[in-house]
């Protein structure tokens, strides 16, 4: 069983299916329709998956399997973490709760119907 997450979208600047493995930076794969770019990305992980093995090098996780614990560091800029300090200060917020209302409305207009690409 392959250790990848799959994720398959249209393409309107490409004119094609484009479907990703999450977990393999750089595995991707076209198709005319949904199915095949899903069939030739099937292809594309199990060469990427073969030469890791020849190569002893370890093999992804797959994204579905992994528990996730609500919590991920990160480093930013010591201007926008002091700007993003004031504005939490004006709404009466932590930073964090702040910071999780911003990547929340971001995400909601990338993705207005919810999960997926």
């Amino acid at each position: 069983m392959s250790p990848c997450t799959p994720k398959v979208f249209y393409s309107a600047e490409d004119k094609c299916w484009v479907a990703v493995a999450p977990e393999i930076p750089g595995c991707s794969a076209l198709g005319d329709t949904d199915t095949g770019a899903l069939t030739e990305l099937d292809a594309a992980i199990k060469l990427h998956l073969r030469i890791r093995k020849e190569n002893k090098l370890p093999i992804p996780q797959a994204l579905a399997g992994q528990k996730l614990g609500g919590r991920f560091l990160l480093r930013i800029p010591k201007a926008l973490q002091s700007d993003l300090k004031e504005e939490a200060l004006e709404e009466g917020v932590s930073v964090n709760q702040y910071a999780l209302y911003l990547i929340s409305t971001a995400r909601a207009q990338l993705h207005p119907f919810g999960k997926g690409m």
